[in-house]
């Protein structure tokens, strides 16, 4: 037997070999392709479902956190008998600071205009009893406090911690 005959068979059968795999290729390029695209969409949609009772659970715990720094509730928690302006000024900024802390990484459950809302709506609360407590006397009490910052809060036309706490609903129910 000759070598080039032998080589020329060997190539022509690589040849033939390559053209059916390419041919097959192409017949089922589709159906591979689909059957991957499927195959994410099915791993997404198990995320998404595993991910559903984090969210929730995030939402839940900022309405939770929304409502620890509502003035009306944090002052009547941390209010002590006699307790001076400064003391429950530090009393309260370390609540919230601490609240917020405990919260901070609820941020990658919730929708990020939510979340920017949530960080203005505690910031904004340091910054009103912060300039509540610069409008009072050294001499002032935590009472003089606690009544000067319900006053500033039932002169504001629309509650801001119901709206936070409203907005994260509406959050929740496009999750259904």
């Amino acid at each position: 037997m000759n070598i080039t005959h032998f080589l020329t068979q060997v190539a022509i059968l690589a040849a033939g070999g390559i053209v059916t795999v390419v041919a097959a290729y192409f017949l089922i390029k589709n159906d591979i392709q689909n059957y991957f695209r499927f195959k994410s969409l099915e791993t997404n949609k198990d995320n998404r479902a595993s991910l559903f009772p984090l969210r929730l659970q995030a939402h839940e715990r900022l309405i939770v956190f929304i409502e620890r720094i509502n003035p009306a509730n944090l002052l009547v928690r941390l209010h002590q008998q006699g307790i001076g302006i400064r003391e429950l000024q530090n009393l309260v900024l370390n609540e919230i600071k601490a609240e917020y802390q405990h919260n901070i990484t609820q941020q990658l459950y919730v929708d990020s205009v939510s979340w920017n809302v949530v960080r203005k709506l505690k910031d904004d609360t340091i910054a009103m009893i912060n300039n509540v407590v610069q409008g009072l006397p050294e001499t002032a009490s935590g009472v003089d406090l606690s009544k000067k910052v319900l006053q500033h809060m039932s002169g504001i036309e629309e509650n801001p911690y119901e709206l936070t706490i409203n907005l994260l609903k509406k959050d929740i129910h496009q999750l259904f």
